[in-house]
């Protein structure tokens, strides 16, 4: 199939081995017209004029709003705030030929109505935060602009949930998620969303983090929407993180017209394989290529694939890869100050950097399903997830909205169900316990993953029910009688919880509430700021001290925080830190050292507060120095704080690109510092911002707060938004009576050809693996035999081997050997082995029983006797760049009275000659590895055989290449086991 990819050079300048097909997926997020209300108006129709609307991009809401939400004071229904509709109107081109064409949402708040060129194409009404996607094939022009309007409506439904409330969140308002023109091949690789077994589905039946090998099971759906019967091959090629392809599944079938056909292609990782965790979050990509019948590529899709293994029981709770591990993260909503849900992907993605900067290795998605983007990060960063529908407690009365909460968590597992970050589905309704028919539709849709209960002492079940978790709102004491671990999906924070979970092996973790602060109609009694309950303001700036403590018991790097400033009224200080020890010195002068608390409310924990009171007090300097087995790790100063003098800027850019794309948002925080750089919490003022450059400030002039912006606790904090220009932008921040400060950032173009943006270059390969022994040598599965007689030279011409493409619904596919064929076959590789003088000779061993991974290769094999060593010669090869992995053992018998073959093993000698412990390897004369070790003996299963790896070029088809082993100590033997060769395409 390789000459229909897609390489450097193609129309889209695609990376090296990407294919290039006719799927195109174009960001259509810029420069929407957007009119607000009048929602039984005909806005719809190709006449209206538009000329006065706003023009706007997406992630958009109706209406920013201030942190007190405009001085609304709904109830926790919601029955007013933003409950409008909003009118978006774009005009799109699609381009000429045959084609499907398709607009894909990620979400809009709450029901969504489409008109393309003025004809009504549909309504989604299942919710606002799950993704969909119209057919607008029939609605559009082909080589021409097209109308397309949108009516977002977000009153108060009856039917969608959350709705009808109460609830304790704001559900914000817009198209407030990302838009996509999809145009694809009739014949195509159908969508995720469609139904249950629709698009691309990857399993990993068994992950084995021992042994170090994984088995991979994908199920795809291919459509066939002409009017003739098609004949397509499916190819399947995980790819590793440098782009080498470690798997490969191909697969062909006859799709008749108006049909679909499910694929279903398996193999396996058995060498080299890298595991995902929280630690090391390694991920390989999984490229699905249809080809037609003339070998075109004609449709490709992408998913990420991590291979672990998650593993829940009652007695030690979560395993992942094998090792116990304590869920400890926060609850994640997606509101954000002055935008409500109207987050740019940055912004998504930033959280979890966030959430890994403080040590959190979880996240809950409360309460709705969320943006792509934080999944996406999550695989990335390694957080694990629990991901649940939209739900509070109540639920309506009316059957539909039973229909379309069902359905949200369909399209829910359907749009996310490839990540593996996503360990637990919620399976209940929020609060009110497990729901025994989500349970059943979760584990239809997705049987490998847990289910949890949403459970609370309130309302919900206090046990897990159906699902396979007890998840509680575990705020304090509560009927649990311990019959089963109670995972707590909400709960208080700090290091004193999390003792209490970590020294509790029936309490396997908690997801705090919450990380950042949310918009709310609770009655929190300040109607100026209607944010509640975040370590983390809306901001994302940290407001609670306990926040603080989580680096020192969550993560190995290096750490000190002081909770507490140095002043005279200080009763006792406390600080965090993952050192064993800490010395305290005032102006210079040391105080002693001191240990973290012992206190019995942190048993549990590897790195409790240190609680120092009683301290001699004077103004000046206090260094806090970290000690880990004896050594200083770490040393930080704090200071009296004095006088406010200036502002301190931090843009926070850390990661991250900021996007000329008319929508990307930085936040940045304007801190209150005296001369020493304190922060002072309880300074009373305002900060503004002025910006140079193609940016602006979301709310500015708008009569929210947003610029000037009061400053609370020593921060003020303002959102900066890119314009369309790549350049240079100049923040500057200032305060009356201080110091103005200022920082540059640069933004970046922006690519909204989301196939080019996300390609990646992709390296295949053809691999033959030689297993060389004498007559009776034990073959395995995807191994050519070479079997040799005592000569001073033996030969070999060979096909790669590869997996026999078969019709699904008849037996699995299996492995066939390489065929040996006759020399003269032009797709053959050719090997000779002789000795390098006319004295030499060749022994060839059959079986020996050696036990370890590839033990039939180096458990039989062929030595060299020549002091002058052993030449390998590697002939017909085609141009490309090759890698030899060779394999050096001296087996010793491993047989006994039950070994079929024990009287032929009792006569063979071959392994009682000497040999050489020690090779040096070259390639056409150049050394390129010396001193490689020979392993011996019965058994290797738990340190590798002996092996060399050599890499070279072959320029032109056809090129042979010399591969010498000899001695490098005084034993002329050369063991050579067998081989295996690949060659990159």
């Amino acid at each position: 199939m390789s000459a229909s990819d897609g390489i450097a050079g193609s129309k889209r300048n695609y990376p090296y081995g990407y294919p290039q097909t006719d799927r195109s997926k174009e960001c259509i997020n810029a420069d929407w017209k957007f009119h607000l209300g009048d929602a039984d108006a005909r806005l719809f129709l190709p006449g209206v004029d538009d000329g006065e609307w706003e023009t706007v991009s997406v992630p958009h809401t109706l209406k920013l709003t201030s942190i007190g939400l405009d001085g609304c004071k709904d109830d926790k229904t919601q029955p007013t705030f933003q409950r409008e509709v909003g009118w978006y109107r774009k005009n799109i081109y699609v381009s000429g030929g045959k084609k499907k064409v398709f607009l894909e949402f990620e979400g809009a708040h709450q029901i969504t109505t489409l008109w393309v060129n003025g004809k009504k194409v549909g309504i989604h009404k299942t919710g606002g935060y799950t993704p969909f996607r119209f057919d607008i094939t029939n609605y559009v022009k082909c080589n021409a602009d097209n109308q397309v309007t949108l009516l977002v409506d977000n009153r108060r439904s009856q039917i969608t949930p959350p709705d009808p409330g109460p609830f304790d969140y704001i559900k914000f308002s817009g198209l407030y998620r990302d838009v996509y023109l999809v145009e694809m091949n009739p014949v195509h690789i159908t969508s995720n969303l469609e139904s249950m077994n629709s698009g691309v589905t990857i399993t990993t039946p068994s992950v084995d983090y021992v042994n170090g090998n994984a088995t991979v099971d994908i199920r795809s759906e291919v459509r066939n929407e002409t009017s003739k019967a098609q004949k397509v091959t499916l190819v399947q090629r995980v790819v590793d993180a440098g782009g080498n392809v470690v798997l490969k599944l191909e697969d062909m079938a006859e799709i008749q017209p108006g049909q679909t056909h499910r694929f279903y292609q398996i193999g396996g990782m058995e060498d080299g394989v890298m595991f995902w965790s929280v630690e090391h979050p390694y991920l390989y990509k999984v490229n699905t290529v249809l080809y037609d019948a003339s070998g075109r590529a004609i449709d490709v899709v992408d998913n990420r694939l991590g291979l672990r293994k998650v593993e829940y029981d009652y007695e030690t709770g979560f395993r992942l890869n094998g090792k116990p591990i304590e869920l400890i993260g926060f609850n994640r909503h997606q509101h954000y100050a002055y935008i409500g849900d109207a987050l740019p992907n940055s912004l998504h993605y930033k959280d979890m950097i966030q959430f890994k900067q403080w040590g959190f290795n979880c996240m809950r998605t409360a309460h709705y399903p969320q943006d792509d983007e934080i999944i996406r990060a999550c695989d990335e960063l390694g957080i694990l997830v629990y991901e649940e529908a939209p739900t509070w407690v109540s639920v309506s009365t009316e059957k539909e909205w039973y229909v379309n909460e069902k359905q949200a968590i369909r399209m829910m597992i359907r749009n996310h169900k490839n990540s593996p970050s996503i360990i637990i589905w919620g399976a209940g309704i929020n609060h009110r316990g497990p729901v025994p028919e989500m349970h059943f539709l979760v584990k239809q849709e997705d049987p490998t993953r847990l289910t949890a209960s949403q459970s609370s002492r309130w309302t919900g079940w206090q046990c897990s029910g159906w699902t396979d978790i007890f998840a509680n709102m575990n705020y304090g004491p509560g009927i649990w009688n311990r019959q089963e671990p109670l995972f707590a999906m909400e709960g208080n924070s700090g290091p004193e919880v999390v003792a209490s979970y970590k020294r509790d092996p029936m309490m396997p973790g908690i997801i705090s509430w919450t990380a950042h602060a949310y918009y709310t109609f609770h009655d929190i009694g300040d109607w100026e700021d209607r944010t509640r309950l975040g370590m983390m303001n809306a901001f994302r700036y940290p407001i609670d001290d306990n926040l603080y403590w989580y680096p020192s018991e969550m993560k190995q790097k290096p750490y000190i925080h002081v909770k507490n400033d140095w002043t005279k009224e200080l009763k006792m200080l406390t600080i965090y830190s993952n050192a064993t020890e800490i010395e305290l010195l005032l102006n210079d002068k040391s105080l002693g050292r001191f240990q973290p608390s012992h206190a019995l409310k942190y048993q549990g924990l590897s790195h409790p507060p240190y609680e120092i009171s009683e301290l001699p007090y004077e103004d000046g300097k206090l260094t806090i120095r970290g000690y880990r087995d004896g050594e200083i790790f770490l040393e930080k100063d704090i200071f009296t704080p004095g006088e406010a003098t200036a502002l301190r800027l931090i843009v926070d850019k850390y990661d991250r690109d900021f996007k000329a794309d008319g929508n990307d948002i930085l936040v940045v925080h304007a801190e209150v510092v005296d001369k020493n750089g304190m922060r002072l919490h309880d300074y009373q003022g305002e900060v503004e911002y002025q910006l140079t450059g193609d940016a602006a400030i979301v709310g500015d002039g708008q009569g929210i707060g947003a610029n000037p912006v009061r400053i609370k606790r020593g921060v003020g904090s303002a959102l900066v938004r890119a314009g369309k220009t790549p350049g240079q932008i100049k923040i500057t921040a200032s305060a009356k009576g201080l110091r103005q400060v200022s920082a540059t950032v640069e933004t970046v173009a922006s690519e909204t050809d989301c196939m080019l943006a996300e390609a990646y270059p992709i390296y295949d390969s053809e691999k033959l693996m030689i297993d060389m022994g004498g007559s009776g040598q034990l073959l395995q599965f995807g191994w050519t035999p070479w079997n040799g007689v005592e000569e001073k030279e033996a030969n070999i011409t060979v096909l790669p081997a590869k997996l026999n493409n078969y019709v699904a619904g008849d037996t699995p596919p299996s492995y066939e050997y390489a065929s040996v064929v006759d020399k003269d076959e032009k797709e053959a590789y050719s090997f000779t082995i002789h000795t390098n003088s006319s004295d030499g000779m060749l022994r060839w061993l059959g079986e020996m029983n050696v036990i370890g991974k590839n033990g039939f290769v180096y458990g039989d094999g062929v030595l060299g006797l020549d002091k002058k060593g052993v030449t390998l010669e590697l002939k017909q090869l085609p141009a490309g760049n090759y890698i030899l992995k060779s394999y050096h053992h001296a087996p010793s018998s491993n047989t006994d009275s039950m070994d079929p073959n024990l009287e032929k093993l009792k006569q063979e000698s071959v392994h009682k000659l000497p040999y050489a412990k020690v090779l040096n390897v070259s390639v056409d004369g150049d050394n390129l590895i010396e001193d490689i070790t020979v392993t011996d003996g019965k058994e290797r299963q738990y340190e590798a055989a002996g092996t060399s790896v050599v890499t070279f070029s072959v320029k032109t088809d056809g090129q042979a290449v010399k591969v010498i082993y000899r001695s490098a100590d005084k034993n002329i033997g050369v063991w050579l086991n067998g081989f295996e060769l690949v060659r990159k395409l």
